[in-house]
């Protein structure tokens, strides 16, 4: 299943939005739980496991990697493949990087998220200005918040949100493509020293340089 750079970006940054820029009002465990993982956090490292589900075809792909966050609004999305790529947002320009290919396509970060739910990268609206707000309970251990968007144009239709023992382990959005993204982290650790080499990129000499 091949995504372009817009429906990839589309899809992080949307699943990105609860630990890039949490600002609402609601009660509950899960947001207890939110409110203590997310207070101070700076930076992140954690595996992930993803899994995309188009329910028109019962096509099914699986993609791990490790995500690395620097907040605000900078971001690795590190994929562990034989072709090496990854997409990095460095605050002013998103990347989506295919060695194998020796291409690079870019996009202006505010254009991205212009429009979007995940402009709360850069314009700090509080997020129930954009979602409905829904604390679902606790299932298995697991606590649930739906994030429900208030725009009718919006591209995805939810977002859940799980919270366990205090860490952030599972985001899924369900697009109105129907196809829905679901993402598991493990080995989380906040905080801790990151390189700042990791959120920089130069297109090497011969690359295709693609603008969307």
């Amino acid at each position: 299943m091949d995504l372009s750079i817009n429906q990839l970006i589309m899809r992080i940054l949307l699943l990105l939005l609860p630990l890039l820029a949490w600002s609402t009002v609601i009660a509950g465990q899960a947001r207890a739980e939110l409110d203590r993982f997310l207070s101070g956090l700076r930076t992140l490292q954690a595996d992930f496991v993803q899994q995309v589900v188009d329910t028109s075809t019962n096509e099914v792909t699986n993609a791990r990697g490790t995500l690395y966050l620097w907040r605000p609004g900078r971001f690795r999305w590190q994929y562990k493949n034989d072709d090496g790529r990854y997409i990095l947002a460095d605050g002013h320009t998103i990347w989506l990087v295919e060695p194998d290919l020796e291409q690079v396509s870019q996009r202006s970060q505010k254009a991205a998220l212009k429009g979007t739910p995940a402009g709360l990268l850069i314009g700090g609206h509080p997020l129930e200005r954009d979602f409905t707000i829904e604390e679902l309970g606790k299932r298995d251990g697991i606590s649930w918040i739906k994030l429900t968007p208030k725009d009718d144009n919006s591209q995805v239709q939810q977002v859940l949100v799980a919270m366990e023992k205090g860490n952030l382990t599972r985001l899924e959005m369900a697009d109105h493509l129907g196809q829905v993204t679901s993402f598991r982290f493990s080995h989380i650790q906040r905080n801790i020293p990151l390189p700042e080499k990791l959120f920089r990129f130069q297109p090497p000499p011969g690359y295709d340089i693609l603008d969307q």
